[in-house]
C-alpha cells in the first residue's frame, strides 16, 4: 500500500546527510529540517542583539521571537500567554515544581507514576522534602499499562495533582488523557500531562483535552533544542513568580527564569514552516487556520507511522525469544511506533552496535525510565533495545532495520 505522504518530497527538506543512515531513535530527538537551520541563522547574523529596543535589529529580534513563541502556541491550541518556551522539559518541571510549591501546603498530596519519564517524576518526588506527600500510581505489570481504576484509589481530597505521561517513551502506549484529565477533575485536582513522546506523532489541542499543564519538547518535534510548558492561564496567575520580582506581572515571562533562548525561540517559527510546507504539498483542500493545517498533515503523519509500525510489529511477534514491551500491535490507536524490548540470552548494549555496520541507528538504555524497567523486572542498569520511528523514516530503512535485528536475534 503506498504511504499518504511523499517521502522524497519530505527528506529533501532536511539536510541530505541525514539520510545517511537509517536512524531509529527520533524519541531521543528529531532531525531538524532546513527550515528551522535556515531560521537560527538568519536571527544570528541579523539580529544578534538584545531584543525589544527601539532600533531596527533590536525590534526585528523581538518580532521573530514573538512570532516562534505565537505560532508553537497556535500549533498546540494554547493562548500565546500560557506557553513558556524553556531550555528543557526536566527544567520546565523542575520551574513549576518550585512555583507550585509556593501555593500547596504540607499535607497535600500529588500522584505520581512509575511509568513516567524522571522528567514529570523526580521534581515532584523531591516536594516530599518540603512537606508534600507523593504517591505512586504503579503500572500494572501484567498489562503493562496505567489503569484508572489504580488512580482512583489513589484519589482523596487532599489530592491537588495527578503527574502522568500522555505516551510512554518507552512503551509507546497512548494513556487516554481526555478520560484521566475528567477523573482527576472530578476529584477536584489538576494534572501535568508529559508530552514528550506523544508529540512527534499526533496533533495536539490542550484546550479540548482540558488538561492544567502540558509538556513537551520541541527538539523532538523538528525544532532546536528548546522544550514548551503549557499552562492554564487561571494557574499561571495564582503561581509565586520564578524569574526577576519586577517581572511577576509579566506572563508568561515570570515562570521563564533569565527568559527564553532568543535565537532557537526565533527558529521556532521553522518548525511552522516545515508543517506549511507539508501541507502545500500534501493536502488538496488546505484548511483556512494553521492548529487545522497542522491536524491534517498529522493524520497523514500517522497513517504513513502505522505503516512502519505494523511491519515492525509483524518482525518482533515472529521471534519468540524476543521480549517486546507495550501494546502488542503497530495500530495508531494503541501506540506510537517506539518499540523497545530484550533478547534472550543477548546483553541491550551489544545490539546497537552490531547493526553499526549497516548503517542502521537504534538506541539501548533505560531511557530515563529506570523505575519502569525495574518494575517489569528488567535490571533498568541492562536496560532494553529501542528502535523509534516518525512520518521522514521509509519503509525500506524499516526493512533494513528488520534485517539487521533478524541478524543479531
Amino acid at each position: 500500500m503506498p504511504s499518504p505522504l511523499d517521502l522524497d518530497f519530505i527528506r529533501g527538506l532536511y539536510p541530505s546527510r541525514c539520510w545517511d543512515w537509517a536512524f531509529f531513535e527520533n524519541a531521543g530527538g528529531s532531525f531538524v529540517p532546513e527550515s528551522v537551520i535556515a531560521r537560527v541563522t538568519e536571527y544570528m547574523r541579523e539580529t544578534q542583539v538584545q531584543p525589544g529596543a527601539g532600533y531596527e535589529a533590536s525590534a526585528k529580534a523581538a518580532e521573530r521571537m514573538a512570532a516562534g513563541q505565537r505560532l508553537m502556541a497556535e500549533m498546540v491550541g494554547a493562548r500565546v500567554e500560557e506557553v513558556i518556551i524553556g531550555p528543557s522539559t526536566t527544567m520546565n518541571v523542575y520551574v513549576l515544581a518550585n512555583a507550585l510549591a509556593g501555593v500547596l501546603k504540607p499535607g497535600d498530596e500529588i500522584i505520581v507514576t512509575n511509568l513516567d519519564h524522571e522528567a514529570n517524576i523526580g521534581a515532584w518526588r523531591r516536594l516530599a522534602d518540603r512537606g508534600l506527600i507523593v504517591r505512586e500510581w504503579s503500572l500494572n505489570p501484567e498489562t503493562e499499562a496505567l489503569e484508572i481504576d489504580t488512580l482512583k484509589g489513589l484519589l482523596s481530597d487532599k489530592t491537588r495533582l495527578v503527574c502522568c505521561s500522555h505516551c510512554s517513551n518507552v512503551l509507546g502506549a497512548i494513556n487516554d488523557i481526555a478520560a484521566i484529565t475528567r477523573t482527576v477533575h472530578d476529584a477536584g485536582a489538576m494534572v501535568c500531562i508529559d508530552g514528550v513522546a506523544y508529540a512527534p506523532h499526533r496533533a495536539l489541542d490542550v484546550k479540548a483535552l482540558d488538561v492544567d499543564f502540558y509538556l513537551l519538547s520541541l527538539y523532538k518535534l523538528y525544532g532546536p533544542h528548546v522544550s514548551l510548558l503549557f499552562a492554564k492561564k487561571e494557574h499561571l496567575e495564582g503561581l509565586p513568580g520564578q524569574n526577576h520580582f519586577f517581572l511577576d506581572g509579566q506572563m508568561p515571562l515570570k515562570m521563564n527564569p533569565g527568559g527564553p533562548n532568543h535565537e532557537l525561540t526565533a527558529a521556532l517559527t521553522g518548525v511552522a514552516d516545515y508543517f506549511e510546507a507539508l501541507a502545500a504539498h500534501h493536502l488538496d483542500e488546505i484548511p483556512n487556520t494553521f492548529q487545522g493545517r497542522i491536524q491534517a498533515v498529522f493524520g497523514l503523519i500517522t497513517d504513513h507511522e502505522q505503516a512502519l509500525a505494523m511491519r515492525f510489529a509483524d518482525f518482533l511477534a515472529s521471534k519468540p525469544n524476543v521480549r517486546w514491551l507495550g501494546p502488542k500491535t503497530g495500530a495508531a490507536a494503541e501506540r506510537t511506533p517506539t518499540f523497545s524490548f530484550t533478547v534472550k540470552g543477548r546483553p541491550a548494549a551489544e545490539i546497537p552496535t552490531l547493526l553499526e555496520p549497516a548503517h542502521v541507528a537504534i538506541g539501548q538504555g533505560h531511557f530515563y525510565a529506570p523505575r519502569l524497567l525495574d518494575a517489569l523486572g528488567i535490571p533498568s542498569s541492562e536496560g532494553v533495545v529501542r528502535a523509534s520511528m516518525v512520518h521522514y523514516n521509509t519503509m525500506e530503512e524499516v526493512e533494513r532495520l528488520i534485517e539487521g535485528l533478524d541478524r543479531v536475534i
